[in-house]
């Protein structure tokens, strides 16, 4: 029998690549990934994703907006140059954060898929939503509070106790949100996050709360450093990949955290 061609037949590769790399029909994947220089097709990846996860598995990917917050360094990297008085009324126009509607084009051309897909389910987070598709997807985004960005008790947190696996494409360890987790310690160092969001009168409404002090200027370190056996490494679409549980991850980086940061 010959091979299928055209998009189906780029799927369906896809999906066997995907499937050598270790992802097995039922999983939970949290997928980052760049497709800038690949040739990958945004919605041809997440075609192939779904396909290998099979009907019962989920694909979860980031959906954040640091832009809908004015103590974000994309914030700051955006009005760099502006007056106090040009700053102030770029802060003014700022959108409010809307689940259903606000992009996420930082994170990518998969992630705008996913989010954009039938059937995607997105957290309520105004700064650090993720956005699902598949069996789990309600199940996995249904609470994530604001003092929450990528603790226990958010999706990520669920992910964790999903046994949910990380799928890196094209992306370094600088990319992998799981070490954010094992940032979530009780003497964790906490600060004032400020962002918009969409009042229940449909106005945008600043909010202001305290939450864990976010850092990933070491995570690359910490992926160097990960355990050899622990990830398992591959190609999809000619693009290097590394698949791992998300448990692994936050041990690991726990265990690096307490013995190299101060």
């Amino acid at each position: 029998m010959s091979e299928p061609v055209g998009e189906a037949g780029d799927i369906a590769g896809l999906a066997r690549e995907l499937t050598g790399l270790g992802v097995v029909p039922g999983q939970v994947l949290l997928v980052h990934s760049a497709l800038r220089g690949t040739g990958l097709d945004a919605g041809t990846l997440r075609a192939a994703l779904l396909m290998a996860l099979g009907e019962e598995g989920t694909l979860v990917v980031p959906a954040f907006t640091a832009e809908n917050s004015d103590t974000s360094t994309a914030h700051k990297a955006a009005i760099a140059g502006l007056t106090r008085r040009e700053a102030a009324a770029y802060r003014a126009r700022m959108p409010a954060f809307d689940p259903a509607v606000t992009p996420c084009p930082a994170m990518g051309r998969l992630a705008e898929s996913v989010r954009t897909a039938e059937g995607a389910v997105r957290s309520s987070h105004p700064q650090t939503s993720f956005a699902a598709l598949g069996a789990r997807a309600a199940e996995l985004m249904s609470g994530h509070p604001l003092h929450s960005h990528l603790g226990p008790e958010s999706p990520l947190g669920a992910l964790e106790r999903a046994d949910a696996r990380v799928l890196l494409l094209n992306v370094g360890y600088g990319a992998c949100t799981a070490f954010h987790l094992a940032e979530y310690r009780p003497d964790a160092v906490t600060r004032s996050y400020h962002c918009v969001v969409k009042a229940p009168d449909g106005s945008p409404r600043w909010v202001e709360y305290e939450d864990v002090h976010l850092d990933d200027s070491d995570f690359e370190v910490i992926g160097a450093a990960f355990p050899w056996g622990l990830e398992r490494k591959g190609r999809v679409g000619g693009a290097e990949t590394r698949l791992f549980p998300v448990k692994d991850a936050v041990a690991h980086a726990t265990v690096w955290m307490a013995g190299n940061r101060r």
